[in-house]
């Protein structure tokens, strides 16, 4: 799958010898580098991940406001532009998730060592420092380089478990004295940017995410990867960090590589989408509308919810790079509802990140931007092209690995809801199992919503192919 996309799925006998000769992380000493390590610095990743790019921490102010401070893996200090190693993470630029193999866009050496903001050492990296009012807005911004320290290596699951007071909080909080207390003024902090932007128009949008699980090296099942308030923590940061590096470029003079989400084309389907769930929406792209009918269509009906949301994320239409000259207007984000958006916080995992942060440190030095305007706009479409790829090897080996997991289940019954209806076939979605597949018996008149009880009748893991037919409806 990776080689007919496109991808290089391993790493060139030129790379092995590069990394022979990086013997450790940089330990760069130069004055302009400040020493943040004595801060309560701390990760929240998935529970398995050790490409680490970002850590967080937050002080309160007199105010009632606060300062939120995202550390950014400085993977450029081990990276040489003109290296082979950053030739194949050009080319690929980014890594490829799958239930399969992990593809990392750079050898794990660095990824999730050397570059990683690892637990208990120091690394380098790029800060961003936002003062946040009470009211959600950034009221101000800095970025600069710094040594940092991760205090607390901690996963989404066990700490929004503990942040909704259904569990103890872990161990590697309890460990840190303060730390509890500092990721509640995060989580705090992080509502109220999350509740700022969608009083702006940013949308609500939940989709089914599955996430492999593994008994050593054994696919045993695909969990629900449900969105809660440790990934917000993150999500609404990281938002508000590539927000303000946009600013920081813009202030120095700099080009950038932004994240944009155009105007929907499709705007009067949206509309149709809306009026059959009985709601109005303005002629002309509205998204202070559309999360307004959004938000109420979730409360209505969540269950119904996910397929609402993949049916708009479609009709918006695919986020793309685009390439920014000084002073130039960026077409902004829909979704985010921010006009000035770029991917800077994940440089281990995405080739536009690490690009971001070459036009990071060359404005902090005074020196002229190390891409020419032709330059960036090359790399922003072959970003915009691979990272569509990448989805797309994602998709169908998370598929295939469904049907690989169903195939013992041939014969059972399962409860599932329509998810599509038209010439090209019948779709539903299992409640209690994140896999789709196509109705090949029973699927007259069944319509987009509709509850149903569906077996199970083929499974074919090759192609990623899961066969149901009715036996009732719901």
């Amino acid at each position: 799958m990776m080689i007919e996309h496109g991808f290089r799925p391993d790493f060139s006998p030129r790379i092995t010898a590069e990394l022979d000769h990086i013997k450790g992380p940089s330990e760069s000493t130069e004055g302009t580098i400040r020493d943040l390590t004595h801060l309560l610095w701390c990760s929240i990743d998935n529970d398995e991940s050790r490409d680490l790019d970002q850590l967080t921490v937050a002080e309160a102010l007199a105010s009632g406001a606060a300062k939120v401070y995202v550390a950014i893996a400085d993977v450029d200090a081990l990276v040489d532009p003109s290296s082979a190693i950053d030739d194949h993470a050009r080319f690929n630029t980014t890594s490829v998730y799958t239930p399969a193999a992990i593809f990392t866009m750079l050898p794990e050496k660095l990824s999730t060592d050397l570059t990683s903001l690892g637990f208990e050492v120091n690394r380098l990296a790029i800060v961003v420092e936002m003062e946040i009012g009470e009211d959600g807005s950034q009221v101000r911004s800095d970025v600069y380089r710094a040594s940092v320290r991760n205090r607390a290596k901690l996963a989404y699951n066990s700490v929004a478990a503990w942040l909704d007071k259904k569990a103890q909080p872990p161990t590697a909080i309890s460990n840190v004295a303060g730390l509890d207390e500092n990721l509640q003024l995060q989580d705090r902090v992080a509502r109220k940017l999350k509740s700022r932007r969608h009083t702006q128009g940013a949308l609500s949008l939940e989709t089914v995410q599955a996430r492999p699980v593994f008994d050593d090296s054994h696919l045993m099942d695909l969990s629900f990867d449900a969105q809660n308030r440790a990934r917000d923590i993150i999500e609404d940061f990281m938002i508000a960090a590539n927000s303000a590096v946009v600013h920081f470029l813009a202030s120095h003079g700099s080009p950038s590589i932004r994240r944009v989400v155009r105007t929907p084309k499709d705007w009067s389907h949206i509309v149709t989408l809306a009026a059959e769930r009985g709601a109005r929406l303005p002629a002309q792209p509205d998204s202070a509308a559309l999360e307004h009918f959004l938000s109420n269509a979730q409360a209505a009906d969540p269950i119904r919810f996910p397929d609402l949301s993949l049916s708009v994320i479609k009709l918006i239409g695919a986020g793309e790079y685009v390439a920014e000259p000084p002073g130039g207007a960026s077409p902004g984000h829909f979704g985010l509802a921010v006009e000035d958006y770029t991917h800077s916080t994940a440089p281990n995992r995405r080739y536009p990140d690490l690009t971001t942060q070459r036009l990071i440190k060359a404005a902090l030095e005074g020196k002229p931007s190390p891409y020419g305007g032709a330059a960036l706009q090359v790399i922003a479409r072959h970003c915009t092209e691979m990272s569509n790829e990448a989805k797309k090897v994602e998709r169908q080996v998370m598929k295939s690995a469904a049907a690989l997991l169903l195939k013992p289940k041939i014969g059972r019954m399962f409860e599932s809801i329509v998810t599509g209806a038209s010439d090209k076939g019948t779709w539903v979605r299992l409640l209690d199992f994140p896999a789709e597949g196509k109705l090949v018996r029973g699927f007259d008149g069944k319509t987009v919503g509709q509850r149903l009880r569906v077996k199970l009748v083929a499974a074919d893991e090759e192609r990623g192919y899961i066969d149901f037919e009715a036996v009732r409806n719901g």
